[in-house]
């Protein structure tokens, strides 16, 4: 499935506003965001499937103290789709964990039908494209039924392959990322396994500018001090910014639109360290950072200094995965409705790129899922993210997390 739909949203606000920069004192232009509308279940649900993000970007940030963004809607897609595959305790520990509380099947696929459609045609202005794919080894007996609901709830291109071709097939499936990432992520895998019989793959890519751009020849190199105390110097947006704020324990949150302000980036910089603030930034931390940001109607105007960011990033995510409660999917497993043969997950690995700069925040993401054979103040205030921080992709209406990730030196790439 390729659904490449150019949108009006506000992730990446573009430069209408920038290009003809207004005086301090002018308010920009007021934009709404567009209502997503959901079943009534939705709300509970999406905040449920949150706290999976937030719980899974926390597991591996705290591991390793280094840039990292993850894409909990992309890891959440694939899942799903993975899901659809399972049956018994290996169902109810992969639903229970993305927050479904007790919905069937096919209720997961309404709802993410429902919520996708919509996002991809909330905003113009910026370009979100999703993206499913099913490669199969030849002669796997998938059952029509998982290939149906591939085809029609996840509109996945379904292709079935030569394994043993390890080039061609590798070829063909790292061709397939780079395609629907436009080129940002062009290998998601260096090997096939001996017992390798299907991937699932989820591609996300978004491009947008800024609501209010900021100039490039304000741009300088300015101090960012790391986590063990040294201070280096690091390429620093700055501009006169209208943005909503929230004041946390132990962190302030900053919020930067894109386009008509459906989509957003929330900046999130701890009072002490990053490593000290991980350990309690729990679901509810986040629930209570955008409710709070999402009250606010009016936009303060900030002297923003933002270092400029451009990372790539790749995490093997099984050990996160079980640690969150999705334990048999990898094995004893019950994929009995995607086969009749015995398979269990081998990996879920996430492959991500992100580039922030002047004029807004292009950024991608590949979850691929290997299955295996059972066998085998006074005037105008001022925010520098002068240290590690968190930062957040969002739809502010309906909360839904498309990247989170940390900025822990912006030189490194």
């Amino acid at each position: 499935m390729k659904t490449n739909v150019t949108l009006l949203l506000a992730f990446l606000l573009t430069g209408l506003l920038s290009c003809q920069q207004s005086n301090d004192d002018d308010q920009p232009e007021t934009r709404e965001p567009k209502s997503i509308v959901l079943p009534d279940y939705a709300n509970e649900v999406l905040t449920k499937s949150n706290h999976f993000g937030i719980s899974l970007f926390t597991e591996v940030a705290g591991a390793e103290q280094k840039n990292m963004m993850l894409s909990p809607l992309s890891a959440n897609i694939a899942l799903n789709m993975a899901m659809n595959g399972a049956a018994g305790n290996t169902f109810t520990q992969m639903r229970d964990m993305l927050g479904y509380n007790n919905l069937t099947q096919d209720e997961i696929n309404e709802l993410y039908q429902t919520l996708v459609e919509q996002l991809l045609e909330a905003d113009n202005k910026v370009t979100l494209n999703l993206a499913n794919a099913m490669f199969y080894r030849n002669g796997f007996p998938v059952k029509p039924s998982y290939k149906e609901a591939m085809q029609t709830d996840y509109q996945a291109d379904i292709e079935g392959l030569d394994f043993s071709d390890v080039v061609n097939t590798l070829k063909r499936i790292n061709g397939w990322a780079s395609d629907h990432t436009n080129g940002k992520i062009d290998k998601v895998l260096n090997e096939i396994s001996g017992d390798a019989v299907m991937f699932l793959l989820n591609a996300v890519y978004f491009k947008g500018d800024w609501t209010q751009q900021f100039e490039k020849n304000d741009t300088e190199n300015l101090p960012f001090t790391l986590t063990n105390g040294e201070s280096i110097e690091v390429p620093t947006m700055s501009g006169k910014i209208p943005l909503r704020r929230y004041n946390g324990n132990g962190f302030s949150a900053y919020e930067l639109s894109y386009g008509r302000d459906n989509f957003v980036m929330d900046l999130i910089l701890p009072n002490e360290s990053l490593p000290g603030m991980l350990p309690v930034f729990t679901g509810e931390t986040y629930e209570e950072i955008t409710s709070e940001l999402d009250q606010q109607e009016a936009k303060i105007k900030y002297n923003v200094l933002l270092p400029k960011f451009k990372f790539k990033y790749e995490k093997k995510l099984n050990e996160y995965l079980q640690n969150l409660g999705m334990t048999d999917a990898f094995g004893p497993a019950d994929f009995s409705n995607l086969s009749d043969v015995t398979t269990f997950i081998s990996f879920v690995k996430q492959n991500t790129f992100v580039d922030v700069n002047e004029e807004g925040t292009e950024a991608a993401a590949v979850t691929t899922i290997g299955f295996e054979v059972t066998s085998a103040g006074g005037g105008t205030p001022t925010v520098h993210f002068d240290k590690p921080f968190v930062f957040v992709v969002r739809e502010r209406t309906t909360n839904t997390l498309l990247f989170i990730g940390t900025v822990y030196n912006p030189l490194e790439v």
